[in-house]
């Protein structure tokens, strides 16, 4: 099962409380305060585990409670604080913050007209990062703190500062160098897993692909980087039909978008009238995207009426970057790759664009 948003419940603990105490021993009746401090409270946090690949664990247990800090003691004992509560998230997970406070009005809102408001809050995208996302409470203090010469028994002493707390949603953004975008039964599956030792799986029908599938590309000269199979788009996706915005959240962040064309149009589908749809919903999804740079990788060629077809796509679109090959056969695959290479490949040992 693949979770890639969830809403959640998180609170941290409370601090525990100062507390009033006085010194009382044999040969010393009179000892004086000694009222230790309460311990802090443990806090939320989120932190980027390079081992966890979606949020599906939320979806068994939707809630992150840290533990409130323990009440001080006498002989100015200080109360333990309690430990941080740590949740794991996968690269990529942008983290909002919803106007309720509890699951009930959150579900509340969610029905109701007005809807629920959520801001952003962080976007953690790399191993290890971590987000403090609900802040323990500070632990009160003891009366020994307030004895003054003037004041030898004092009786002040202070509690436990509440905790942060609320609802949150958690949303996963693939990340990827390149994102290959195209309509149901394209043949992105099958050409993920020719570029790469990525297994998505693969069949002749539409949705086979229902979650995001990263491989890695490796090129020469310990050159590498990472595409993105996002499963298939359908017309009125921007409106969430289909399973729109279930897939197009993960294009987001990809620097280069592969709009698979099935050129031989063996799903009875125009070739030009494709692109066109993938582009429109694509800028109605967010323009912003639309902007990224972006090529057509013509699939399918082995089969008959490719040609034809890519000569009057050509003609249709002359100062396009078109790619033909046939993922099936692989021919014309590494003309794919050398245009990976250049335009989104990066050393490995170095990390970094090039």
């Amino acid at each position: 099962m693949f979770i890639d948003h969830i809403r959640i419940v998180a609170a941290a603990g409370d601090g525990g409380n100062g507390v009033v105490h006085f010194r009382r021993e044999k040969f010393k009746p009179k000892g004086g305060p000694d009222g230790g401090d309460g311990g802090n409270g443990g806090s939320v946090i989120l932190r980027v585990d390079p081992a966890v690949d979606n949020l599906k664990a939320y979806s068994y247990d939707p809630k992150l409670i840290a533990k409130r800090g323990e009440h001080g003691g006498g002989n100015r004992k200080h109360g333990r604080s309690s430990k941080d509560k740590i949740g794991k998230v996968p690269p990529g997970t942008v983290v909002y913050r919803s106007n309720a406070t509890t699951v009930a009005e959150a579900v509340e809102l969610e029905r109701s007209e007005e809807g629920i408001d959520l801001e952003p809050i962080a976007d953690l995208t790399e191993y290890g990062e971590e987000f403090v996302l609900c802040a323990g409470g500070k632990g009160g203090k003891g009366n020994w703190h307030y004895k003054t010469s003037t004041n030898q028994a004092p009786e002040e002493h202070t509690l436990g500062t509440e905790a942060e707390l609320g609802v949150f949603y958690l949303e996963l953004r693939r990340i990827a160098d390149a994102g290959m975008v195209g309509f149901p039964n394209a043949g992105k599956s099958t050409l993920v897993s020719k570029l790469s030792a990525a297994s998505p799986k693969i069949a002749n029908y539409p949705f086979t692909t229902l979650n995001p599938m990263v491989g890695v590309v490796e090129f020469p000269k310990f050159r590498r980087c990472t595409v993105a199979d996002i499963p298939g788009l359908i017309e009125g996706a921007h409106e969430n039909r289909g399973l729109g915005h279930e897939f197009l959240r993960h294009i987001t962040r990809c620097r280069l978008l592969l709009f698979v064309i099935d050129m031989a149009g063996s799903e009875g589908r125009d070739p030009i009238e494709d692109l066109q749809t993938l582009r429109t919903e694509i800028k109605m999804y967010d323009e912003d995207v639309s902007k990224f740079e972006w090529l057509v990788v013509a699939n399918k060629m082995d089969l008959e009426g490719a040609e034809e077809n890519l000569e009057v796509f050509r003609q249709r679109f002359p100062q396009l970057t078109i790619v033909p090959l046939s993922a099936d056969t692989e021919e014309g695959l590494e003309g794919l790759r050398q245009e990976l290479d250049q335009r989104v490949g990066y050393r490995r040992d170095k990390g970094a664009s090039s």
